[in-house]
This record gives C-alpha cells, sequence and structure tokens, in this order.
C-alpha cells in the first residue's frame, strides 16, 4: 500500500502501522512493507552502501540485506544470506552485520558482529552501512568505520567461496514482532518509519 513504501522528500519512506487487517483469513495487528531487487538486479561482489535512519521500539525489525537470486546450492542457508544491517528496536543503539550459511535449516550456521553507537541511537539521524564483499572475505562497516570481517564460511552445496560466489539481489524492509524483537510495546510508536537516504552499488 502507498501509505507503507513510498518515496517522500527524497527519501525512501518504509512505514509500519498499528492497524487491524485480515490477509487470506488470518487477523493480524500490523502492516508494513518492503522493496527488492529479485529477478531486476543482483551482483556478485562489490560494494554496498546504503545510507539510512532506523526506527526504535520494542518489536521492531529493520533490516537490509541480500539472498541469492537463484538456490544454486539448495535451499535456506546452504545458498547464503548477507545482512548488511539488522537493527531490534528495544536495542537502539545496536546494530548487527551476519552472515547465514551451513546447510538447510536446521543444519544452517551463522556468524556475525554488532556495533554500538558511541553517542545517541540508530533513531536519530541517517547513518551510512555498508559491506566490501569480495571471494575472500566481507566487510561490514557504519559510518565508514569498519566493525567486522568474516573470512570463514561453508555450503553443503558446494566448496569455498560458496556460496557467496554467486548473484545475490538486495532486501530492505522493517518487519514488526517476531523471536528475535519481540511483540511491540508502549516503547514503539506508530506509525514507525526506515527511511533510506540512497543507495549505491560499486563494482
Amino acid at each position: 500500500m502507498p501509505k507503507n513504501v513510498r518515496v517522500e522528500d527524497g527519501a525512501l519512506i518504509i512505514e509500519a502501522h498499528k492497524e487491524a487487517i485480515n490477509i487470506a483469513g488470518v487477523q493480524k495487528e500490523y502492516t508494513s512493507g518492503r522493496i527488492r531487487t529479485k529477478r531486476r538486479a543482483a551482483w556478485t561482489y562489490g560494494r554496498f552502501e546504503v545510507r539510512a535512519q532506523l526506527p526504535k521500539g520494542r518489536g521492531l525489525w529493520p533490516a537490509i540485506w541480500m539472498l541469492p537470486e537463484n538456490e544454486k546450492y539448495g535451499g535456506w542457508a546452504a545458498s547464503g544470506e548477507i545482512d548488511i544491517v539488522e537493527l531490534v528496536g528495544h536495542e537502539p543503539a545496536t546494530i548487527h552485520g551476519t552472515i547465514h550459511h551451513g546447510g538447510g535449516w536446521p543444519r544452517n550456521k551463522h556468524g556475525g558482529q554488532s556495533y554500538i553507537l558511541p553517542e545517541g541511537t540508530f533513531a536519530d539521524d541517517f547513518h551510512t552501512f555498508a559491506i566490501d564483499w569480495s571471494a575472500e572475505s566481507i566487510r561490514w562497516y557504519v559510518d565508514d568505520v569498519l566493525y567486522h570481517e568474516a573470512t570463514e564460511w561453508k555450503s553443503e552445496g558446494g566448496a569455498f567461496p560458496a556460496p557467496f560466489d554467486q548473484p545475490f539481489h538486495m532486501i530492505i524492509n522493517c518487519a514488526v514482532g517476531g523471536n528475535w524483537p519481540g511483540h511491540p510495546d508502549y516503547t514503539a510508536e506508530f506509525p514507525a518509519q526506515l527511511k533510506v537516504d540512497y543507495v549505491r552499488v560499486f563494482q
């Protein structure tokens, strides 16, 4: 719906609302949105940079991440997942950069690192989140500060550097609820906005 995904004042807005909605006969409490480049743009290696402002409040789960265009090595997570940045709203000063790999669920593995903002929260202003992805490593940055590097991963479907040697597309979304962020409480103000100033890809 336009209220959930729109461009406003030069920024992409992904907006979560607290509202009753019936989806395929199932009653839901919230609506939100996402965009993805699947079947439109996918890349193998490069620098991926997104300037964004992330919402805060328990139950909110903004994420900028990547999935394989074709699951060359098998179902999730044998074909991989790259999380450029995730935030759970009850920890508004902490972001996470992660990869998922290994085998199909439940044989999947993951590894990553967190970064804590020295002052304020990621809801206060825009910050630049980036990865440098090559055949040998994936490096995570926030505001040009390197905070994690992955050099070891595997896939049941192929030899290293699988699964991170195939085209991946990008997803930007703001989820509500789930095991990690929990159910929203009074700290989550709706509508909640994930704002994106730009997305840049360098190869």
